[in-house]
């Protein structure tokens, strides 16, 4: 399973840190992960304190030295980009080997991919899958930031927004399956147009009712970035679901809603994210109480006379 990153272990320490050494932090955290590439004289004076104040720090976090420190930002950033096909190659699929049974209990820390070796037994693939899938939604919900959780459901449920959904290569199934149930449940909802023409007037539109829901996962797209920072900058909200590396775009997202992609195969997994939607769709249904059952009621009574069920 995907372990915290470097970002996450800085933040769950700041309590635990001098005064000088918060301020290396704060200066990693606000150029993160760029600043943690700098020299330690550089981030020294970014952060106003000595060079031994920042060798301190990384040896707080765990680390004999600044070197240790960015080899392991590098082995993360390493992850964060990782696409299939190196995914594929690190994980020997397709090169045969002796995983079975016995490597089904491997822990996963999100990018080794159990594979399928020339003795693995299709039991063998069928156990691991179930672990890691089991193993991966139980992470996901439990890490959940609550307030995150609850302010995506305030925003989703408030009937006085606009609701946008924009998906990614993949992640477009998403957003149409939590677009799909939303429109259901209540007024004013669509999904980002993918022609040019249309999708610049709905973003020349955007103003402080909308919401955009954005999906971007690894191998992030620069028009996701591009788009959440158009909404903030228009006073909108932004309520991004993203893998446990973070989007590029999540410092412009109000909510952010991460999810692990641990998978048996060298593709990142959508379930621990639906099992997310899934979630939220219900909080958004119990926040709407009557309102969405009379809203699927109608519903169901304008398909059935339009000849649509």
């Amino acid at each position: 399973m995907a372990s915290p990153t470097l970002a996450d272990d800085i933040r769950q320490k700041l309590g635990e840190l001098s005064p000088a050494e918060r301020k290396v932090a704060r200066v990693l955290l606000a150029g993160y992960p760029a600043a943690g590439f700098e020299t330690i004289a550089v981030l020294a004076g970014r952060a106003s304190v000595s060079a031994p104040t920042v060798i301190r720090f990384v040896n707080r976090l765990g680390y004999q030295g600044f070197p240790d420190f960015q080899a392991a930002l590098r082995e993360e950033l390493d992850a964060r980009n990782a696409s299939p096909l190196s995914l594929y190659e690190s994980a020997g699929f397709g090169r045969g080997g002796t995983d079975d049974a016995e490597d089904a209990g491997t822990p996963d820390d999100g990018t080794h991919r159990g594979r399928r070796g020339s003795t693995g037994t299709d039991s063998a693939l069928l156990r691991h899958g179930s672990q890691v899938f089991t193993g991966a939604v139980t992470a996901t919900l439990a890490e959940l930031p609550p307030h995150d959780f609850e302010h995506a459901v305030r925003l989703l449920s408030d009937r006085k927004r606009r609701i946008t959904l924009a998906g990614g290569r993949f992640t477009h199934l998403l957003a149409q399956y939590l677009g799909l149930h939303l429109m259901q449940l209540r007024d004013d909802v669509r999904f980002l147009p993918d022609r040019d023409v249309e999708r610049t007037a709905v973003l020349a539109a955007l103003n402080r009712r909308d919401v955009l829901v954005v999906f971007d996962y690894r191998r992030y797209e620069s028009d996701k970035t591009t788009i959440a920072a158009l909404v903030q900058e228009q006073g909108g909200k932004v309520v991004l679901f993203t893998d446990t590396w973070l989007s590029p775009a999540a410092p412009h997202a109000e909510v952010v809603l991460p999810s692990r992609v641990t998978a048996p195969s060298p593709y990142d997994s959508l379930v621990p994210t639906l099992a997310v939607l899934e979630t939220v769709v219900a909080g958004v249904i119990t926040a709407l109480g009557d309102d969405a059952r009379s809203r699927m009621q109608h519903g169901e009574d304008i398909a059935r006379r339009a000849g649509l069920y």
